[in-house]
């Protein structure tokens, strides 16, 4: 991996490029297909909205090789926010890396510095290689299951 591995928070020039990956992600992880214009918006209104949740960027000359979103989660158990990673997407030339673990570690310092009580994500089940590498950052899996319904 290049030297030049940038991580940072995104803004609006990344929309296009994270509105993609996302897309991609998608598609290789449930075979379903976004709505291109549909996503960009979603992005751009989260970039433009901060107190929702945010997107980090990896970057290797200018150039995004990935990124993940954060989301928040208030917890009155713990009287604290936790914040979701979501959307991680590392582009298939990029992957295999350890992009993802600097991501994580750069999400979880800068968690700990605004006193953040703890990280979450969700993975689909038959994603071991994902699931794998969440373990070896630390993570543990949890007694929960996700239930959704949408309007």
């Amino acid at each position: 991996m290049s030297k030049n591995l940038k991580i940072s928070k995104a803004d609006l020039n990344d929309a296009a490029v994270i509105a993609e990956f996302n897309r991609n992600m998608a598609k290789e992880t449930e075979n379903f297909e976004l709505h291109k214009d549909v996503i960009l918006n979603g992005v751009k209104n989260l970039i433009q909205q901060p107190e929702l949740g945010f997107y980090i960027v990896a970057k290797i000359e200018n150039q995004i090789c990935g990124c993940l979103m954060i989301t928040k989660e208030w917890s009155d158990w713990r009287n604290g926010l936790i914040w979701w990673v979501q959307s991680v997407y590392i582009h298939p030339d990029y992957r295999r890396q350890g992009i993802f673990r600097k991501m994580y570690r750069f999400i979880s310092e800068n968690a700990k510095e605004r006193g953040i009580i703890g990280l979450r994500l969700y993975v689909e089940h038959t994603n071991s290689i994902a699931q794998k590498t969440y373990t070896d950052l630390g993570m543990k899996k949890c007694n929960y299951h996700i239930y959704e319904q949408f309007f």
